[in-house]
């Protein structure tokens, strides 16, 4: 926001200030990616600056390493489990609260919204002791147990994001489309569907990155045979630090961005069909 020419002493003094804070934050957020990413073209074995050279043999190494590919496949599995069924249940889950008027409605959210609030190694032990009891912790044909805690992990921000969409949708357009004779499936994939579009892609794309990226649970509930990327890069730097794992750092950082752009068009295009932009 530009600063108004009838601004104090005091309040250009704040303003130059607070410019400083914010992008000195912003740098302290964002250094451990500028470390990492040069590293990834170390052309030695060990981190170092300045770097001998450059090279890309860290990332030939990530390409044909079997166990690295192996894990990738896995969490591209396991992710897009995930994905599907997150997106499903948040979908049924917002447009019930949407619908919802009643005294325990707050309860309700706040106890969907759990997963979010509650500490993940909290959240990681009690699926563990659950999963004993149950006795489905180590199967190894299938990561039935690490989808279902990441499918947990993940529904929050799916029903946020659809909820937020929800809060201007106009409920008289399913009535017009009942009162013209479609059934609900018709209405809902005719007429509310395409209008909510935007906040199911961004949770459906916030489910994907949150378990993607999530290490803890794996830690706990995967078999060995079970390696996720992130499992697999945290093992890397237990048992034995190797630059592969800079390669892959910095391939999940793109991953991320591109995400993240997606996201930020999504919203914008949002913005658009509401009007609020021009």
């Amino acid at each position: 926001m530009a600063l108004s020419p009838y601004a104090t002493p005091g309040e250009r003094v704040w303003h130059v200030s607070h410019r400083l804070i914010c992008a000195a934050v912003l740098l302290f957020l964002i250094s451990p990616i500028i470390v990492i990413m040069p590293l990834s073209f170390n052309s030695e074995s060990y981190f170092t600056y300045p770097m001998p050279g450059l090279s890309l043999q860290w990332y030939r190494e990530f390409f044909t390493n079997a166990r690295w590919i192996d894990s990738v496949v896995m969490s591209l599995q396991v992710a897009s489990c995930v994905t599907i069924i997150a997106t499903t249940l948040g979908i049924l889950a917002a447009l019930g609260l949407s619908r919802l008027n009643m005294r325990g409605k707050a309860a309700i959210i706040a106890m969907l919204l759990m997963p979010m609030i509650v500490p993940v190694i909290i959240s990681a032990v009690g699926m563990y002791f659950f999963y004993v009891s149950l006795g489905i912790l180590n199967i190894t044909w299938a990561p039935i147990g690490l989808i279902l805690a990441h499918t947990a992990l993940a529904s929050p921000f799916v029903v946020i994001s659809v909820t937020a969409t929800l809060s201007g949708f106009d409920y008289n357009l399913m009535r017009a489309g009942a009162s013209l004779g479609a059934p609900p499936h018709t209405v809902f994939f005719k007429v509310v569907m395409p209008l909510i579009l935007p906040g199911v892609i961004s949770g459906a794309l916030f489910a994907f990155v949150t378990s993607f990226d999530e290490v803890v649970v794996a830690v706990f509930l995967a078999s060995p045979e079970q390696r996720t990327l992130p499992k697999q890069m945290f093992n890397g730097i237990r048992e034995n630090i190797n630059p592969t794992i800079t390669a892959a750092a910095t391939l999940l950082i793109l991953v991320s961005i591109a995400l993240l752009t997606s996201l930020e068009l999504l919203r914008r295009r949002q913005e658009r069909l509401r009007g609020i932009r021009n």
